[in-house]
């Protein structure tokens, strides 16, 4: 579920939707956790899929590190890219804010920890890292888990709209890092290493 002081709005014609906080959402708040409406598709079911569900998949899910699919049931599937994201997504199935996220601002995460089938290519270019690749997180997972482990000190601190859906270890882990007492878990557990059996996520 997305945090409850955000929603879907049009934000251009070319990007079409997006997720907009209504509210100040600081660095460190849990922006999106998994819940049970969530779906699980996996590999299989995916490749029998016709051409038009298939493509739909890739567009609205992103790709577990054990090769399966997750189709967000609520407005976070419309999330855009950004090379310089607000959020991202952690190996808790959790996303928190890195920055300060301010009412109005669009809330976006960096598809490179989405495992892509193929390179993507957005409209706001940037300069070193022109394309979004399908081995993005071998390849920034640490810069990524840097930014984390940052905006996670001041998790505890903060209310959280959705604890109720993190699991009490989930939320004890998260406190853990923020307080210094544990590390992080390393982004780089969401990639899924193609030809491979995946791990369990």
């Amino acid at each position: 579920m997305t945090h409850p002081d955000t929603e879907l709005r049009l934000i251009s014609p070319v990007i079409g939707h997006g997720v907009v906080a209504r509210r100040f959402l600081p660095r460190g708040t849990i922006t999106w956790a998994r819940d049970p409406f969530d779906q699980v598709i996996n590999a299989n079911t995916h490749a029998a899929l016709p051409e038009q569900l298939a493509a739909a998949l890739d567009h609205f899910c992103y790709r577990r590190c054990d090769g399966s699919y997750l189709l967000c049931w609520d407005h976070g599937r419309y999330m855009n890219h950004s090379f310089t994201p607000n959020c991202l997504l952690t190996p808790y199935e959790v996303e928190i804010a890195v920055c300060d996220i301010h009412p109005g601002e669009e809330l976006t995460n960096d598809y490179g920890l989405f495992n892509l089938r193929e390179p993507f290519t957005p409209d706001d270019g940037h300069e070193g890292r022109p394309q979004v690749l399908p081995d993005d997180l071998a390849r920034h997972s640490r810069e990524w888990d840097a930014r984390i482990t940052a905006a996670l000190r001041d998790f505890s601190s903060l209310p959280q709209a959705l604890a109720p859906l993190v699991p009490k270890g989930v939320t004890e882990s998260l406190q853990e890092v923020a307080l210094g007492f544990a590390a992080l878990r390393s982004t780089l557990e969401l990639f899924h290493h193609p030809g491979t059996p995946g791990g369990s996520c």
